[in-house]
This record gives C-alpha cells, structure tokens and sequence, in this order.
C-alpha cells in the first residue's frame, strides 16, 4: 500500500515551517539576537522547571522562594523580549513551529485498522450484568441502565454498601447459564468481572458508569453516555484484548508504584489531596519514607525510581510521561514508565527524556517491582493494595473477548511521535510503501 499524497504534502509543509521557525527570527532579529532569545527561552524552561522541583521537594521559606520563581521566570523573559523588541519575532516562531508540528502528525497520522474486528455476533441469549450505583457519582441510575438492560434481555445485579465477591458473583451466573458478563462500574470492579470472562470463554461489555473509564476510554466507547454502550447487546463486534496480571489479580488499565501509591494510601488524602500531596512528597522524593524500589524489565534494571507505572499495553507517547492513551490493546506487551527524580539534575534531565536517568520508556512481557519492605502500595486500576514483596506484572495476550458496539465514536489513533527521519521519507521518496 502506498502513502497518499496528502501525507507527503503535509510532512513537506513539515519541513517547511520548520525551516520558517528558524530563518523568521533569523531574518527578523539577525544572529545575535537569536542566540540570545535561544539562550534566553532555554534558561527560561530550565529554571521554572528546577523551581517547580523545589516547590515539590522542599517545606517552609524555601518552597515559598521557589514558588515565586516559577511564576516570575516567564514574566522576566517576557519583559527581556519586550524590551529588546523581540516579542513578534519570539511569538511568529512559536506559532510557526506550532504549524510544524500539527503538519508533521497530519502526515504520521494512520488511519484506524479494523483488522481485529469480526464481523457482527449473535446476540447473548443470557447477559449478565453487575452494576454500582454508586460508581460515577450515580450514573447507573442517571442514565437509566438497570432498566435499559433490562429490556434487552439481562439479568441485571445492583452492588448494595456492603462488600461483595464480584468474582463470586460473576463465576456463578456463568454457571447458571450466562453466556455474556457486562460490568457498570469502576475499573478495578471492570478487571475483576473481565478475568472471569477470559476464564470462562464469555464475552465481555464494558460500561462506562465509572468515574474515569480509561478501559472504556482507550476501546473507543462513549463516556459521556454509558447507556449506548448498551448497543453492544443489538448490533455487536468482537475483539479480543489482553489482561494484566500483577501478584495473580487482573488488572485492566495500568498498576503504580511509588510516590503516587504511597500518597494515596494516607488516611488524609480522601479529604486533603492538595495539603497531602504537598505535606508526604518531600520525604518520598529525599527516600526518607516509603518503599526503595527496584524495578527489572526485558533485561533493564532501575535502581531507586521514585514512580514505577506498569499498564496493560503501552501509552502513547505524545507527551512527556507518554500518558496520553493506549492506541492498542492487544500487542501482547507490558508498558513500563518509571521516574528518577531525586535532584534537580534528574528534574531538568527530563527536558531531554534521559533514558538512564530521569525518564525511561520500555515494553516488556514480564515487569518484577522489588521493594525493601515486605509490602508495597500499589495503586491498581485507581485502587490501593497491600502486595507482597517482590511484585511481579505479567501479560495474557488476547484472552478477553470484548463485545463492542458496531459505532464506536471515540475511537481514534493516539497521536504519533514526531519522527524527522519518518517525515523526509514520506515527503521527498514518491511512492515509497507503507511500513506494516
């Protein structure tokens, strides 16, 4: 398959604001001034970005010091461009390297493969469906669900206040008969249901009546509206997904170690996020308190990371952390991110993704977090646990058949890293092929 002129048109117009983003202030301001607006913007970046470390890592006068750099920097180099009348020339090459960048993913961009769905399914004779009116802030009963199920032949059970086994629950309508298991709800309620569906070989609807939903999110369904992931039942596809495994329990969407885990497991979190975050980081930054954790991946060893993230499939990277979304959800590999920053080095070392220190990104097949205490927080689908040291985080490739709505509206590619060496290849090769 050939790439299409358009994606070659639009990584030439790539290049050609690229090239506009340095010859404007060059041709604007001349060389000297340039340098200095470079010189000038990366001290800029380097100093907030030190600050904001500070205002994390430290208490007292010194946090309030540094909180007062981070918002003066930017307005100091603003005030430098105005006095040397650089700001248009500053402001045209931000915009035009902005241009540079949307042109460059419009020429990445691919276009989504239905490959992995098959055709339309027999509707479930028997469905099965656990539901949590409480999950969403009330959704289940906002949007009608329990009836709208219903109606399209499920049997529907309302998770009361008291804790119930919806493992046990789910296993025991498969053994009366359920030939579908849905789940309304949270992510955590959405593994635990899902792994009993890969056991038992039944499909498997997801809901979107949680608070987040980024199971439902990254399988293109609507968040805003969980009912129409009902259309599953009427007009139905399947695709197969694989399921995380961290110490044996299913997860669906990613595990966390560290800074975030131990933050959240406090009593005081629930009701002071802020003041919790503010008050517990230092110590977990200096390694004063908190797990020591050391994390071995695909032949890697981290020593000391500050954060560990493990997910079912690995996020996109269009941004920093590469937090965006899961483009896939059936490549068969662990995602694992993991964050140093115990000095201002590290923090300013992210600015370049330093991949020894810093920022590191991989895929794995098998991902062991070990701690020095004999557990480790670990915040598991937005839920906290108490695991036993080593912890280990395991891959089952395409075992959960998902039930889908024919019309999936939100789903669309995550957006692709900006690759110089891709885009001349597309803009000057005519007729090259298309990578598989």
């Amino acid at each position: 398959m050939f790439e299409s002129a358009g994606s070659r048109w639009w990584a030439r117009a790539a290049f050609l604001f690229a090239f506009l983003t340095a010859a404007v202030p060059l041709l604007w301001a001349g060389v000297a001034s340039t340098m200095g607006v470079l010189l000038v913007s990366v001290g800029t970046v380097v100093v907030t970005v030190a600050g904001l470390y500070w205002v994390l890592a430290s208490r007292g006068i010194l946090r309030w010091v540094s909180a007062v750099i981070v918002l003066i920097a930017p307005l100091v180099m603003l005030i430098v461009f105005i006095r040397a009348e650089l700001l248009a020339a500053v402001m045209s090459a931000c915009v035009l390297a902005l241009s540079a960048v949307c042109c460059a993913r419009a020429a990445l961009h691919k276009p989504l493969s239905d490959k992995n769905i098959a055709p339309s399914v027999a509707r479930a004779e028997r469905p099965f469906f656990i539901m949590n009116p409480r999950s969403g802030g009330g959704k289940v009963a906002k949007f009608d669900l329990e009836r709208k199920a219903e109606d399209l032949g499920a049997e529907v059970v309302l998770l009361g206040p008291a804790t119930v086994d919806v493992t046990a629950l789910a296993q025991d309508a498969v053994e009366r008969g359920a030939d579908l298991l849905g789940v309304a709800g949270g992510d955590g309620t959405q593994a635990l249901v899902a792994a009993v569906a890969a056991e038992c070989g039944v499909p498997f609807v997801v809901i979107s009546a949680g608070t987040r939903n980024h199971f439902a999110m990254d399988l293109g369904l609507d968040r805003t509206d969980p009912s129409l992931c009902l259309d599953a039942l009427r007009d139905g596809v399947e695709v197969s997904v694989d399921l995380g495994r961290i110490n044996g329990r299913p997860f669906v969407n990613n595990a966390s170690f560290g800074v975030y885990a131990e933050i959240v497991r406090s009593p005081a979190y629930r009701n002071d996020k802020a003041g919790t975050v503010l008050s517990a980081i230092p110590d977990l930054l200096a390694e004063h308190t908190g797990s020591r954790l050391t994390a071995r991946f695909g032949g890697v060893q981290v020593t000391g990371p500050q954060a560990v993230l493990v997910s079912n499939n690995p996020y996109g990277t269009g941004d920093l952390a590469g937090l965006s979304r899961r483009a896939r959800l059936d490549r068969g590999v662990l995602g694992v991110v993991t964050l140093s920053v115990a000095n201002t080095r590290q923090a300013v070392g992210l600015l370049r993704r330093a991949k020894i220190r810093g920022l590191t990104q991989h895929t794995t097949v098998e991902a062991v977090v070990e701690a020095d205490t004999a557990e480790v927080p670990v915040g598991v689908d937005g839920e906290t646990l108490m695991l036993t040291s080593p912890v280990r985080c395991t891959i089952e490739p395409g075992v959960l058949r998902v039930r889908l709505p024919r019309n999936l509206p939100n789903l669309r590619p995550a957006e692709p890293p900006i690759d110089w060496v891709r885009l001349s290849q597309l803009a000057w090769h005519r007729g090259r092929r298309r990578a598989s």
